[in-house]
Parts: structure tokens; C-alpha cells; sequence
């Protein structure tokens, strides 16, 4: 089997941090090429979704076909992948570069390396990508170009001496850029002969196609009216429609190796299309099928309860909807006794856990309330059973309970030197273990194990305000360690709140817990009635704050009289505030919930 190279086709992704300017190159790339009339340019041409332009960030991968009409006069096929640049979004990222034979690394000029640099550039190494260092914002008065690319070199171990320097903003040598991709990209090589062999890079569901199917075509040919079957899922379909997007969808009569578009074949169920999953010919099969991607691990896990209990159906198709789109996050259904029925959904990180939570909001108008983020605990029980907990409510009686194992991440930190000790202190209180501590240039950069445990929570916001925004943080999972557990559930006016129930260490139970209770009093409206809350482990009390009760004046309508009269009337009121407390019924409002689980201290 011969493979020959398409030498006019370049595929490649852009990988960057957040902020260091991806989506305003992959703008400008768009522009260059002609492939956008200038009337229909906006921002951010590829990020689609609305949460992507306000909050600024790549959520999706998405592709565009440019082409490019170089210096000697040949025309190039150019296939980009714009991909996310947060440290939750790294499937999405794995999965373009697999499509891709080579990257632009863009480092802002004045920022410089940050953390998911430096893991997105793993990640194309690690998929064979041949890269080429672009420096972006080189017109600010800030940029230091050459310490950047000495910086480069030194923490990546890149080559950055013809790094492009180029500005996306104002388009400054943008036409340097191109070059630099045609000539220094590999082309895709492959076989038009042999069987058909292409990856499946992505699929979404289109109300008006059904689901679209990204796929980039390694090996034979895709044709319109084609019967083709996906190797993973066993699915047979026949081909309707083939075409690219420049951003717009434009038909095609087929695509060949090496090259990326879209295919649509009346697909009823996004099961079918399993990202990174291998398309062939039905009669002509390939010999073995592609490796695939490592599927998504969830990582953090939390409940969704619709706040109107009628809207549950709507909220099981909407995530039945949501989870065509985007297949690291999984549900399964759960019912709890103050919120009703729900689902149990894992995310790849808080990030992720907004963002779905606000598209659900959004596209789907639906009111959601959620419950603590958690992890995956390992339990071993005494009788030798190894069980998973997704959530802290069923957790099994602790007598037979042998050890609660939790997962730790190693953490890189990097951060400007004056930070240092403040990001050290909140490592430590989160209960860290220093594996190293080096520099990278002005800056620190630290190597920290800690339980994910406590990073789900809030970690990220709190680097962030200490470090005023600074520093940059990347992780990924180590493995299980035994941990000092215990289960803090928080009742209030006597009654266990199940959906603010969690697992916390032992050492750290009594401080949660107090910062919790205080929370809740200053968030829970008071009631005609006093309304105790309080934090307990098992039978014990550890932190108890009490909400005043409303209080109405029964005496108003005294006038003269002795005291007796008055004192009557208040017996009568404290008797019926007895009662009202025995049977009354405390409501939390929702706001109350979702602010009570975003712990600060």
C-alpha cells in the first residue's frame, strides 16, 4: 500500500492559554484569506455559542477551510481547528490535534508561558504535531519578544528562534503567518486506493439535519450516496450530504484523504457518532480501526434539580440534547428528599459545570438548582467490596466502612514571584504536598499534589484574587489516596438537607461546617418561628447558628390596662410559635442553595 503526501493540503489547530489571542488569529487568518466577505466578519468568527463571545472563550473546536494562495503561486487548502484554551476543555483540544499534522503555538509577547501553554503544547507533541511559535501582541508597549522566545526554549524545549512575531489585533504580518504554515506544516499523507478510513472528530445535533458529523478522512474517499458504518458503535448509514464549512456550510461531491469536512446521513442518535470512533465503506472495510481518543473521565460531580418539579421531562431532553453536543458530560437520574427528582451529572471541572448549567438556562429556559460539586470517592467496605460514591448523601453506615480513598491531582502552578507565599499558603491549607519548586524566568513555577477534593471547590477563583489574576494552574489526575474522611451533614430546624450534605477531612469538618451554618443564617429568610441550623458528623453537633424569628407586635392593640392583659396576649403568641416550629416548614430559597455551595474561606 503506497501513501502519498497532498502537498497542497495543511491541517493544523491553534493552541494557546487563555486570553493569549486564538480566536482573534483564527479571525484574522479568515480575513487574510478572503474566505469571510468583509461585511459578514465578526468577532470571534468561530465561536458560535453566546456564552463563548461574552465570557471570551473557546468552548467548542471548531473548523474552518481557508485558502491560501501562497508566495510561489500555488493555492493551498487550509484546514484550521480553533480549540479551547481551558484547563476543563483539554478533551475537546486532544481530539482536534488528532485530526491535525501540525500547530501554531501562540504565546502573548508580555505574558509570556503560562500552565496551559504548556500542557496544550504537550498535547500536540504528544500527537506528533511539528509546531511553529507564534508571538502575538508584539504592539504592546509591554512585549518583550526576545525574552519570550528565550523563554520558550527554556521551559518548553521548542526551537523559537524563526518564531513569527505578529499582532492579530491590528493583522500585522498575518500574510508571515500563512507562509509559515505552508511551508513549514507537514502536508497530510494518505492512499486514495485503499479502503476508507477516516475519524470521526465530532458530532452535534442540527434540529434541521439531524446530527452532523465532523470527520477527517485519512485513507479512500468519501462520496455522496456512500454506505458507510462506524467501526465502535456498529452503525449503518448511507451518506446524504458532504461538504466543508468556510465558516458557512458549502456541498461538496467528495473529500479525500487528508482532507476535513462534514457529512450528514439522516443520523437519528448522536450514540452512533462516538467521537474518535473510525468511519469505513460498509463492503470495503479497513484493515484495523483508528485509536481513538482516550474518552472523557469525568471528574467532578454534582446534582441538577429542576426548581419547578414539572419541568423534569423538559430537563431530561435538554440534557439528552446537550449531551449530543458534548460527550465528556454524563448524567444519571437521582431523587432527593428536599429537591425532588433530578439528575446526578459528572463534568470535567467547575468550568465545565457553569457552562452547562448556563446553557441549560439558556437554550433551554429551564430554573436548575445544584447541589455541592463532588468527587469520585473509592470506598472499600469490611467485607471486601470496593464500591464508587458519586454522592455524599449515600454514603453506606460508616461501621462497615474499611477506608474512603480519594483522588489527588498534581497541580502546576505557575505565578510572578511577588504572589509566591500567598499561593503557597493556600496549597498548604488545602492540604498540599510540595513535590518542587523552580523558576521559569521572573516567574515560579510550583509543583503541588493535592486532594481534588479541595480543589473542586472554589480553588481557581481563590488563586486567581490572590494572585490578581496572574497565575495560571494546570492539573491532571495521579491516582487514589486513603484520606481521614468523615460525612458532615447540615440540618436545618432539625431536618437533614441532603443536597448539602458533604465528604470533608476530618481536620477540616468543624471549619466547613461553621462557615456553612453562618452562610445559611444570613441567607435563609427568617419565619415566624426561630429556625436552629446546625453542622453535625454522625450524632455529633459541631457548629450551630440560630435565625431570629419574625417577630409581630401583639400588643399593639393594648391600650391602658394592667400588665396582665399584655403578658396574656405574649403567652399566646409564644405558644403558637411553639407549635409553628414543631410543624412549620422551613423554605430555603434557591439563591440561598447556589450561594451557600460557593464556599470562600
Amino acid at each position: 500500500m503506497t501513501t502519498h503526501s497532498f502537498d497542497n493540503i495543511r491541517n493544523f489547530s491553534i493552541v494557546a492559554h487563555i486570553d493569549h489571542g486564538k480566536s482573534t488569529l483564527a479571525d484574522r487568518l479568515i480575513q487574510t484569506t478572503g474566505t469571510m466577505a468583509a461585511r459578514e466578519m465578526v468577532e470571534q468568527v468561530l465561536d458560535s455559542m453566546d456564552i463563548e463571545r461574552e465570557r471570551g472563550i473557546t468552548i467548542k473546536a471548531q473548523t474552518v477551510r481557508l485558502e491560501y494562495t501562497a508566495l510561489d503561486g500555488k493555492t493551498y487548502i487550509l484546514n484550521l481547528m480553533d480549540t479551547p484554551g481551558h484547563v476543563d476543555f483539554a478533551y475537546e483540544v486532544s481530539r482536534s490535534l488528532a485530526a491535525c499534522e501540525g500547530s501554531l503555538l501562540v504565546v502573548d509577547a508580555s505574558q509570556g508561558v503560562e500552565a496551559q501553554t504548556l500542557a496544550n503544547v504537550y498535547h500536540a507533541l504528544d500527537a506528533g504535531h511539528e509546531i511553529v511559535p507564534v508571538l502575538n501582541k508584539v504592539d504592546l508597549p509591554a512585549a518583550e519578544p526576545d525574552r519570550i522566545k528565550q523563554q520558550i526554549e527554556d521551559v518548553i524545549g521548542l526551537d523559537a528562534s524563526d518564531a513569527v512575531p505578529i499582532s492579530a489585533k491590528t493583522g500585522l504580518n498575518i500574510d508571515l503567518v500563512l507562509e509559515a504554515i505552508v511551508k513549514r506544516l507537514p502536508a497530510p499523507r494518505g492512499d486514495e486506493k485503499a479502503p476508507l478510513k477516516a475519524l470521526l472528530v465530532d458530532s452535534w445535533y442540527d434540529a434541521y439535519l439531524g446530527v452532523v458529523v465532523l470527520v477527517r478522512v485519512i485513507d479512500g474517499e468519501l462520496k455522496k450516496g456512500q454506505k458507510i458504518v462506524m467501526m465502535g458503535a456498529d452503525a449503518h448509514y448511507e451518506v446524504d450530504r458532504i461538504g466543508v464549512f468556510t465558516p458557512k456550510m458549502k456541498d461538496l461531491p467528495r473529500l479525500g484523504p487528508g482532507e476535513i469536512g462534514f457529512i450528514t446521513a439522516q443520523i437519528k442518535q448522536v450514540a452512533d457518532t462516538r467521537v474518535g470512533d473510525t468511519i469505513t465503506d460498509e463492503k470495503r472495510h479497513c484493515d484495523a480501526a483508528l485509536p481513538g481518543f482516550k474518552p472523557a473521565q469525568p471528574v467532578v460531580f454534582c446534582g441538577l434539580f429542576p426548581v419547578d418539579a414539572a419541568d423534569f421531562d423538559d430537563l431530561r431532553g435538554a440534557m439528552g440534547k446537550l449531551r449530543l453536543n458534548d460527550a465528556s458530560f454524563t448524567y444519571e437520574m437521582e431523587s432527593s428528599a428536599a429537591l425532588g427528582f433530578g439528575f446526578r451529572c459528572g463534568f470535567l471541572g467547575l468550568l465545565h459545570l457553569e457552562i452547562i448549567q448556563e446553557r441549560l438556562h439558556r437554550e433551554f429556559n429551564l430554573d436548575l438548582i445544584a447541589t455541592a460539586p463532588s468527587v469520585v470517592y473509592r470506598i472499600s467496605m469490611t467485607d471486601g467490596e470496593v464500591m464508587e460514591l458519586h454522592n455524599p448523601a449515600d454514603l453506606p453506615d460508616v461501621m462497615k466502612i474499611a477506608s474512603i480513598e480519594e483522588p489527588w491531582i498534581k497541580a502546576t502552578i505557575l505565578t510572578p514571584d511577588d504572589y509566591l507565599g500567598s499561593v503557597l499558603k493556600l496549597c498548604q491549607e488545602r492540604r498540599g504536598v510540595q513535590v518542587d519548586l523552580n523558576y521559569v524566568g521572573k516567574r515560579a513555577m510550583v509543583i503541588y499534589e493535592l486532594p481534588l477534593n479541595e480543589v473542586v471547590f472554589d480553588f481557581y477563583d481563590r488563586l486567581k484574587s490572590i494572585s490578581k489574576g496572574y497565575a495560571s494552574f494546570d492539573y491532571n489526575i495521579t491516582g487514589y489516596k486513603e484520606g481521614d474522611l468523615v460525612k458532615m451533614s447540615i440540618l436545618v430546624n432539625a431536618e437533614p438537607v441532603d443536597a448539602l450534605s458533604m465528604l470533608v477531612h476530618r481536620g477540616r469538618a468543624e471549619g466547613r461546617g461553621r462557615v456553612m451554618v453562618e452562610k445559611l443564617k444570613e441567607l435563609i429568610p427568617p419565619h415566624m418561628f426561630q429556625i436552629p441550623i446546625q453542622a453535625a458528623i454522625g450524632g455529633k453537633i459541631i457548629a450551630r447558628e440560630t435565625v431570629r424569628a419574625l417577630r409581630k407586635d401583639v400588643t399593639a392593640k393594648c391600650y391602658g390596662g394592667d400588665v396582665t392583659r399584655k403578658r396574656k396576649l405574649l403567652e399566646k403568641q409564644k405558644e403558637g410559635k411553639k407549635r409553628m416550629r414543631q410543624f412549620g416548614k422551613v423554605e430555603i430559597p434557591q439563591e440561598a442553595f447556589i450561594a451557600a455551595l460557593k464556599m470562600d474561606s
